[in-house]
C-alpha cells in the first residue's frame, strides 16, 4: 500500500455509550414567564429558554423496548436508544416524512424536554415558540396545539417556520427598529428543501417552493450505491455511518458532467477517491507442527488415491456396459429378420421405433466407448489370450437346441473380444503416433525454438479468435435485430418452407434424403448456438494443452497470457472504480472505496430524477420562483441569496448556486455573495430566542383563551409563520 492511498483512509467512527446529564435547574425560570423556545426538527430536537446563549439538543427519536433481562419495558429517547441495541429496530420519529404524524411520539418527545430542563410544576407556564414546516397540514398543526394546550396548559403558542428565523438571525435589525431585510432563503431540510423568498422582512409563501428530496433521501440514496457496488460486503453498513459518510466526504460539484469528465482517467479518479476502513476481526489461525502436517497430507493423499481407486472402477463398470449393450446391439442388428413385421415387433421389443433409432444408438454408444477408451489413465491393457469358440463353424443341423443357444452365445462373446481388440489395436495406434507427434515436435522445439514458440501462439490465438468470435454470436443472437439472429430466423423459414417427400412418393420408394450428407446436421448447430458442442470443447482441451507446453518451454509466456487470464482481466477504469484486493486479505475486503459517489449524491438536489424522483431540481425552482417577481424586485432579492441547514455546509454548494443563478439572471443584475448562515445547525433557534425576547412576540402567539374560541387550527398572521400578510 503507497503513502497516497494510506492518506485517503478514514476510520468507520466508533459509537460512544451517551453520558448522563442531570436535569437543570428550574428555580430560575420558575414564575417569570420566559418563552420557551423548542425546534422540533426531523433530525434533533433543540429546545431551551430564550435566555439561554444555547440549546440542549438531542434525536428526535423514541423507542419502546422490553429488557429481556429484567423483565421491564422501557421508553427511550435520543442517544439513550443506542444503549440498547435491541431498540434500535424500535426506533420511531414523530415525522412521517415531512409532515408530523406520529403525535404520541411526539408527547414523548415533549416530556423528555421538560424533564431535561427541570419543569416540575403542574403545567408550563411559558409561552412556547415552536417551528413547524413550511405549508404544514391543518390536521398537524391542529394536533400538534391540542396537545400543547390540553396536555402542558401552556399560556400561548406560537408558530414558524424554521428557515426563517436562521435568516432573521443572520440579518438582525438594529434594536427597536422592524424587520425588513430582502433575501432568497434556501433550506435544506430533512426530507425536504425549500426556496423561500422573503421581502421587507417578510415571508412571500405564496411563491415559495420546496422540492421532496432532503438529507434522509440523500442518505437512503448513498446507500443503495454502496449497496449496489458492495452487494456482498462482509459487513453491514448502517443509515447512520451512510449519513456519517455523505456529511464527511461528499460535495456539490460545480459542472458535474466535467468532474465526470475528468474522473474517465483512472489517475484521477483512484486521486479523488476516499477509502472507508470498516472494522474486522482477524481469524485466529491455528498453528500446527511438521508432524501434524506431513500426518494431514499423508491422510490426505490417501483418500484421493482411494478415490481415485473408485472413480477408476466405476468408470471401468460402466465402459463394460456399454461395450456389452454395444455387442447385444450390434447382434441384434446383425441377425435382422427378412420378415419385417417379425422385426419390427423385435425393434418395438428392445424400444426401438425404426432402423434409425437402432442405428443412432448404435452409434452413439461407438462413440462413447472409443471416447471413455482415450480418457483410461492405465496406458496399456493386459495381454488377454484370445479364447477358443469351438461350435461358431459347427453347422445349426449338426446341433441340438443347447447346442444352438451357446453357439449363438459364442458368437457374442467372439464379437466382444473382436472389438476389444480392434480397440486395443487403435488405442496403440493412437498411442505410437502421439509419442512420434512428440518426438517430432520435441526436435522442432530444439532445433528451433523461436519458430516453434511463434507457432504455439499463432494456433493460441486462433483458437481464442474462435472463442471469441463464437461469444460475439451468442451475445448477437440475444438481440433479435441483429444481423446473426436475423440469419437464424432465415434458417428456420427455410427448413419449414423446404419441400419434404409426400406420403405417396414415399410408398413408391422415394426417400427424404436430409442426414445423408454430414453437412446437414450443421444447421442445427446454427440454430442452437448457444449449445456447447463437441468442437467447444475440444478447442478448449486443445488451448490448454498449448498454453501449458508454453508455460514450461517459454519463459516469454506468463500467466497472465492465457486465455483465461485476459478473459478475466478488469479494464484500468473500473480497477479504479471499485479496486479487488488479493483473496484472504480481511483488511482490504472491509473496505469502501467513494470516488463518483461523493459528487453523484450531492448532485440529486438540482437533478432529483437520477435518483428516480419526478420533481424539479433545485436550479429549475430558483428559476420559476424569480420569473414571478419584477426585475427590481428580483434584484433585491438576489442580492441576499442565503443558505441554511445541514448540507449547505457541503463543499461546492455555494459556488454551484452562484453558476445556477448567474446565466438566469440579466447580464448587468448584481448577483451578491451566497451566505451561508453562521451556524446552520442552530441559528434557526438562536433566531427564535431573539424574537421571543421582543414585544413583537407577544402580539403574535395564540392565547389559551383564543384557542378555545378559535379552535386548534387557526394561528395568527405575522411575518415569520407559515400565515402572513404576503399570503
Amino acid at each position: 500500500m503507497d503513502e497516497a492511498e494510506t492518506s485517503n483512509i478514514f476510520y468507520v467512527p466508533t459509537p460512544s455509550l451517551p453520558s448522563i446529564t442531570p436535569p437543570d435547574s428550574y428555580d430560575r425560570f420558575r414564575s417569570q414567564s420566559v418563552p420557551l423556545i423548542i425546534d422540533n426538527g426531523s433530525s434533533n430536537l433543540r429546545f431551551g429558554f430564550s435566555t439561554s446563549a444555547s440549546p440542549q439538543s438531542s434525536p428526535n427519536v423514541i423507542a419502546k423496548y422490553k429488557e429481556r433481562k429484567f423483565n421491564q419495558s422501557l421508553l427511550l429517547f435520543g442517544d439513550a436508544i443506542d444503549t440498547e441495541s435491541g431498540a434500535k429496530s424500535q426506533g420511531k420519529t414523530p415525522w412521517e416524512g415531512d409532515v408530523l404524524l406520529n403525535f404520541d411520539a411526539m408527547e414523548h418527545a415533549l416530556d423528555y424536554a421538560f424533564v431535561r430542563l427541570g419543569i416540575d410544576a403542574e403545567g408550563i407556564d411559558h409561552p412556547v415558540l415552536m417551528t413547524e414546516r413550511l405549508c404544514s397540514p391543518l390536521h398537524s398543526r391542529a394536533l400538534t396545539s391540542e396537545l400543547m394546550f390540553e396536555q402542558y396548559s401552556v399560556p400561548s403558542l406560537t408558530y414558524c417556520v424554521d428557515s426563517v428565523m436562521s435568516f432573521y438571525h443572520n440579518n438582525k435589525p438594529i434594536s427597536g427598529s422592524a424587520f425588513s431585510a430582502d433575501g432568497l432563503v434556501v433550506s435544506f431540510n430533512t426530507a425536504s428543501t425549500s426556496v423561500i423568498p422573503i421581502l421587507n422582512g417578510k415571508g412571500v409563501l405564496s411563491h415559495a417552493k420546496r422540492i421532496p428530496w432532503g438529507t434522509q433521501q440523500s442518505t437512503e440514496y448513498l446507500l443503495k450505491l454502496i449497496q449496489l457496488k458492495y452487494s456482498s460486503f462482509p459487513t453491514r453498513v448502517t443509515s447512520v455511518q451512510a449519513s456519517w459518510m455523505l456529511h464527511n466526504f461528499c460535495s456539490f460539484a460545480t459542472d458535474y458532467p466535467a468532474v465526470l469528465r475528468s474522473l474517465k482517467i483512472p489517475a484521477n479518479m483512484r486521486a479523488a477517491e476516499r477509502i472507508i476502513q470498516f472494522p474486522f476481526t482477524i481469524p485466529v489461525v491455528e498453528e500446527k507442527t511438521e508432524e501434524e502436517l506431513m500426518r494431514i497430507a499423508e491422510k490426505r493423499k490417501e483418500q484421493g488415491k482411494k478415490l481415485q481407486e473408485l472413480a477408476a472402477k466405476s468408470r471401468m463398470e460402466k465402459l463394460a456396459k456399454k461395450e456389452s449393450d454395444l455387442q447385444y446391439l450390434t447382434s441384434l442388428k446383425e441377425g435382422k429378420s427378412e420378415n419385417k413385421r417379425e422385426w419390427m415387433h423385435v425393434l418395438q421389443v428392445e424400444g426401438f421405433d425404426d432402423d434409425a433409432a437402432l442405428d443412432e444408438t448404435i452409434r452413439k454408444l461407438e462413440v462413447d466407448v472409443k471416447r471413455a477408451r482415450k480418457k483410461d489413465p492405465d496406458g496399456q491393457d493386459d495381454v488377454i489370450e484370445e479364447p477358443s469358440f469351438p461350435l461358431i463353424d459347427v453347422p445349426d443341423a449338426d446341433l441340438d437346441e443347447e447346442g444352438i443357444k451357446e453357439k449363438k452365445k459364442q458368437k457374442l462373446m467372439k464379437a466382444g473380444f473382436d472389438a476389444r481388440a480392434r480397440a486395443r489395436r487403435e488405442k496403440e495406434k493412437e498411442r505410437e503416433e502421439k509419442e512420434a507427434e512428440d518426438r517430432r515436435e520435441e526436435g522442432e522445439r530444439e532445433n528451433n525454438f523461436d519458430d516453434w514458440a511463434a507457432r504455439l501462439r499463432r494456433e493460441q490465438e486462433t483458437i481464442m479468435t474462435k472463442i471469441k468470435e463464437r461469444g460475439r454470436r451468442k451475445a448477437a443472437l440475444s438481440d433479435r435485430k441483429s444481423a446473426a439472429a436475423q440469419a437464424r430466423m432465415k434458417n428456420i423459414a427455410s427448413l419449414a418452407a423446404d419441400e419434404r417427400v409426400s406420403k405417396k412418393k414415399r410408398k413408391a420408394g422415394a426417400e427424404d434424403m436430409f442426414g445423408a450428407d454430414d453437412e446437414d446436421w450443421q444447421i442445427y448447430r446454427k440454430l442452437n448456438a448457444a449449445a456447447v458442442s463437441s468442437d467447444e470443447e475440444e478447442e478448449f482441451n486443445q488451448l490448454r494443452i498449448i498454453e501449458s507446453k508454453l508455460l514450461m518451454y517459454d519463459p516469454t509466456f506468463t500467466a497472465q497470457h492465457t486465455h483465461a487470464s485476459i478473459t478475466s482481466q478488469r479494464s484500468a477504469l473500473i480497477s479504479a472504480f471499485r479496486p479487488l484486493y488479493e483473496e484472504g486479505d480481511i483488511e482490504g475486503s472491509a473496505r469502501i472505496h467513494l470516488n463518483t459517489e461523493r459528487w453523484r449524491v450531492c448532485e440529486t438536489y438540482f437533478s432529483p430524477g437520477m435518483a428516480g424522483v419526478d420533481s424539479a431540481g433545485l436550479g429549475e425552482v430558483l428559476q420559476s420562483i424569480l420569473a414571478r417577481f419584477t426585475e427590481a424586485e428580483k434584484a433585491r432579492l438576489v442580492k441576499n441569496v442565503f443558505i441554511t441547514g445541514g448540507p449547505s455546509q457541503f463543499p461546492g454548494l455555494q459556488e454551484r448556486l452562484y453558476g445556477t443563478l448567474r446565466p438566469i439572471l440579466p447580464p448587468e443584475m448584481h448577483l451578491g455573495d451566497i451566505v451561508r448562515a453562521a451556524d446552520p445547525s442552530l441559528d434557526a433557534w438562536k433566531g427564535m430566542a431573539s424574537f421571543a425576547n421582543t414585544d413583537e412576540f407577544h402580539q403574535v402567539g395564540v392565547t389559551a383563551e383564543e384557542y378555545q374560541e378559535w379552535g386548534p387550527e387557526r394561528m395568527k398572521r405575522w411575518w415569520g409563520g407559515n400565515c402572513n400578510s404576503a399570503v
